[in-house]
């Protein structure tokens, strides 16, 4: 029961015709919001799927679809929240909500959704996985080769605020624990929970509300259930291992479907061919010959593009001081501030907003932001993930008799701008750990 004016409203059928057919389904209003918590209203049908509400506001906020984008159903009152899966009817997970709790639903990247078809080994190392010869997520979706996952993980007690580590298997069957050691035995397994009817979540104050050991927190929570002593509370000892169990959850439950919606898309691109936007479109061309070709040696690739930004520097100075400006101080002030509107860059957000906006979008390798320098308001500061860890690298400005530039290596590689420093560091790792993949963005709804 939303109270909203009309002008506020996106009429669905004006956006996805191909989703509303016949009309023959009940038109529903659904609030939505994004990172920075502003929120639209959407008019959509009875039926209508997380990836058709996305596919919506994808197409209404002029948003690059990178097939990354994701709504997840938050449940503050219960410190929970989790992806909705592309094929989830959204008004059935709406059902499920108590009337009375601020429940919302949120509009945002998550680019580790399907990593794990890309890069099953990173989601499930092999000391958690009985069959490791073919250790690859299809193996997940075949359920005569269903490989277990098995570790320690700490459940916290039913009606009680202590926590016990156990080991627990995860079985097509469902998630049990051994009350005897590592035994694997069936007279040794105690059911835990199955998710039939239930879905897994990610705990967001672990330590802070239930008391656990580690921040790495998850849940089961059946579809009926709404207070929190009716969740049936995780905790692992790093991310990694959260992870392969919540993927694996989520592949227990779903299936062969999941794979459906991670191909769709492709198959969709292949269809209708547009130029890839991801890193392998990415190559340094040299075209100063007669015939263009492939630079291929790090070495140069580095000197043309450092000698690229010089000339491009040379060029706007140019330009500036043919206007009547001071070339010098005016092509400072546009490097300065060239960088604000683009949609890697946030401004003054601090380091533990960072993490939190990155673990959000995906603890993927690659993902990455830049921001203001909270220690030193001259510098900015590049937010990388790379083994799902988060780690942060000083950009420091490097003055050359009067030229500004930008460097990450003690001015060894310098840049005139951060545009310049990010598009070269998603073609070459460089001194990082991983070359940049994909940027966290915040839209306003």
């Amino acid at each position: 029961s939303l109270s909203i004016p009309a002008s506020d409203i996106i009429n669905v059928s004006h956006c996805l015709p191909e989703m509303v057919g016949n009309l023959m389904f009940l038109l529903q209003v659904i609030k939505v919001y994004s990172e920075d918590n502003t929120s639209k209203a959407v008019e959509v049908p009875s039926d209508v799927t997380a990836q058709d509400v996305c596919q919506l506001f994808v197409l209404k906020n002029h948003c690059i679809d990178d097939h990354a984008w994701t709504l997840f159903e938050h449940l503050p009152h219960l410190g929970i929240e989790r992806a909705l899966e592309d094929h989830e009817y959204v008004m059935e997970v709406l059902s499920s909500w108590a009337m009375d709790t601020d429940s919302r639903l949120y509009f945002r990247k998550n680019y580790a959704k399907y990593e794990f078809f890309r890069k099953p080994l990173d989601f499930f190392p092999d000391h958690m996985v009985s069959i490791s010869s073919e250790t690859n997520g299809m193996t997940f979706l075949n359920s005569s080769t269903c490989p277990e996952i098995h570790g320690y993980l700490h459940a916290k007690e039913q009606s009680r605020k202590s926590w016990k580590k156990s080991y627990f298997v995860l079985r097509r069957s469902g998630l049990y624990f051994s009350n005897k050691g590592t035994s694997k035995e069936p007279r040794h397994l105690q059911f835990f929970a199955d998710f039939s009817d239930s879905d897994v979540y990610t705990v967001l104050a672990a330590k802070k509300l239930h008391g656990a050991p580690t921040e790495f927190g998850f849940c089961v929570k059946s579809t009926k259930c709404g207070s929190a002593r009716d969740l049936k509370l995780l905790c692992a000892d790093d991310e990694q291992t959260r992870t392969c169990w919540i993927t694996a959850m989520r592949l227990l439950k779903f299936g062969m479907q999941l794979y459906q919606n991670f191909i769709q898309p492709h198959q969709k691109q292949k269809a209708s061919p547009m130029r890839s936007i991801s890193e392998n479109s990415l190559v340094a061309m040299d075209f100063s010959g007669q015939k263009s070709r492939v630079i291929e040696n790090p070495s140069e690739v580095l000197s043309v593009a450092v000698e690229e930004g010089l000339s491009w520097r040379r060029k706007s100075c140019h330009r500036l001081s043919g206007h009547g400006s001071p070339s010098t101080a005016q092509s400072s002030v546009l490097n300065i501030a060239i960088h604000m509107a683009q949609p890697w860059f946030h401004g003054k957000l601090s380091r533990e907003e960072s993490h939190r906006l990155i673990a959000q979008q995906g603890l993927i390798d690659g993902v990455f932001l830049l921001r203001d320098s909270q220690s030193n308001p001259k510098t900015f500061v590049l937010s990388l993930c790379y083994m799902q860890k988060i780690k942060h690298f000083q950009i420091l400005p490097v003055d050359d008799e009067g030229e500004l530039f930008y460097s990450l290596d003690d001015g060894q590689t310098r840049f005139t701008d951060l545009i310049q420093l990010v598009d070269f560091y998603q073609l070459n790792r460089g001194v990082l750990p991983c070359k940049l993949r994909h940027h966290c963005a915040r839209i306003t709804l």
